[in-house]
């Protein structure tokens, strides 16, 4: 592939560890335009602002049990949040657009399938956090077993 990353075996287990017939599955990427996913709606909470990206949902006993009927994207967003998972992975998980995972979110909590843990904002934009980041990404080796030294 372009990207360096060999296609999973459909016979095979997944390069990533995920059960090829489990719920992590992806598919090919759907042909269905965002707006029609959401209906036109953009995503934007109650208070006019969209759940940053970080936010952490999982789905509740209510979602779980709803599985069956649930469709599509719905479906697949509270079957992939059995563990919390952020929106960000969700969507990179689903081969979603992130503003659609939002807006589906939200209607999925409003509906009381998922709950939403939105990270308080004094702490993701702390410089520490970030520099501490950083230093844990520098000490994974690289593929030659080589730390990485430079900024």
């Amino acid at each position: 592939m372009a990207d360096g990353i060999p296609p999973p075996d459909p016979n095979g287990p997944d390069p990533n560890g995920l059960d090829p017939n489990g719920p992590d599955t992806v598919g090919p990427a759907s042909a269905v335009r965002p707006f029609l996913v959401t209906a036109g709606r953009v995503a934007a909470g109650t208070d006019g602002l969209s759940m940053p990206v970080e936010t952490q949902v999982v789905a509740t006993a209510e979602g779980l049990d709803a599985l069956d009927g649930l469709a599509f994207e719905r479906h697949d967003i509270v079957a992939v949040c059995r563990l919390p998972q952020s929106l960000a992975e969700i969507a990179a998980r689903l081969r979603l657009h992130l503003n659609v995972v939002r807006v589906l979110a939200e209607d999925l909590r409003a509906a009381g399938q998922l709950t939403v843990h939105v990270p308080d904002a004094g702490i993701v934009h702390d410089s520490s956090v970030l520099r501490r980041v950083i230093e844990g990404l520098r000490a994974i080796p690289d593929s030659r077993g080589v730390l990485s030294d430079t900024d």
